[in-house]
């Protein structure tokens, strides 16, 4: 008793702590084929998303410093003239900034409320019938090839819209009618993120205010709204890059004559525009005429940086974990 007590008895081997001959270890320090393949694919994946970033950088900077080595930036930033294909040239960026900043403005005034609204609408008001049926219809309409919307501004919004509907003397190229056309083209973009960003806040903050006596349209205003605001507002950035940076509705719908625009009736030429119409030009590489296109390039790479870190800056200022 003594003995057994004492745990002097025949020793019984564990089983399962040594792996079988026949089995391999689920322990074993030997990676995975498989694995170790997947791992090094995301890797190439990165790397090729990071130089595909910095040839772009350096693919613009080069012709562009060589422009500026003959245009002062000074010049560049602050004329009122863009002639760099006339016999008297002259290098101001103005105008084109101007109608590029026209295009946006007008586009933003045309997505923010109507991609607001539906977002509130679907994440809100409507059934999961209607939202399931809804969303992908809304969604097509980023799938529309840009080059559509620009024959729908030239043929339809400007004649037809603007002109005869609302009695609007519109010339036949107007940032008006861009922008508008511009406009509704990224309100999937604002409506899906915005709709998105709501759906995640969680129902406990709708019922917590309900319980208090608030009405729907007060919760969505006072509580969702707020909770979503980060992603509402990242949803309303993402819409002004692309915006920026969209090129054929505005090299169609807003003209080709570079000027600063003060009436949005007039056409103007946007950054985009001038780079998609100089480009298929005759311009001798290497010239002072064709480096042009990069200077403006790069001028809209930095702008949409800019707004990018503008961004990230919002979304991590008022982002909100639940």
């Amino acid at each position: 008793m003594s003995q057994l007590s004492a745990g002097a008895g025949p020793s019984i081997p564990s089983r399962g702590l040594r792996p079988s001959p026949d089995r391999p270890s689920l322990t074993s320090s030997s990676p995975r084929r498989l694995e170790k393949a997947a791992y090094g694919f995301l890797v190439l994946a990165a790397g090729v998303s990071v130089l595909t970033t910095v040839g772009i950088v350096v693919s613009l900077a080069l012709p562009a410093f060589q422009f500026f080595r003959e245009v002062g930036v000074g010049e560049f930033l602050t004329g009122t003239s863009w002639t760099p294909r006339f016999t008297e040239k002259s290098y101001g960026v103005l105008p084109l900034i101007t109608g590029t900043l026209w295009t946006t403005a007008i586009a933003l005034a045309v997505c923010i409320p109507l991609g607001l609204g539906a977002a509130i609408y679907l994440s809100e008001y409507a059934s999961t019938k209607v939202r399931k049926t809804f969303k992908p219809v809304l969604e097509l309409l980023a799938g529309v090839p840009s080059v559509v919307y620009g024959l729908f501004a030239v043929t339809f919004v400007g004649p037809v819209v603007l002109k005869q509907w609302f009695g609007i003397e519109v010339q036949t190229f107007s940032v008006l009618a861009a922008g508008l056309v511009l406009g509704v083209m990224i309100i999937p973009t604002v409506a899906s993120l915005a709709e998105d960003a709501m759906s995640a806040v969680p129902r406990s903050l709708r019922e917590a205010s309900y319980g208090l006596g608030a009405n729907r349209m007060r919760t969505v205003l006072r509580v969702v709204f707020p909770a979503a605001v980060s992603g509402i507002a990242a949803s309303i950035v993402l819409a002004l890059s692309r915006a920026v940076g969209e090129t054929m509705i505005v090299t169609m719908a807003s003209g080709s004559q570079a000027k600063i625009v003060t009436d949005p009736l007039e056409g103007g030429q946007t950054m985009t525009g001038f780079i998609a119409s100089a480009a298929l030009g005759d311009s001798v590489q290497g010239s002072l005429q064709y480096n042009t296109l990069f200077a403006v390039g790069i001028t809209l790479f930095v702008l949409t940086l800019i707004i990018n870190l503008i961004s990230i800056r919002l979304v991590n200022r008022f982002r909100e974990i639940y």
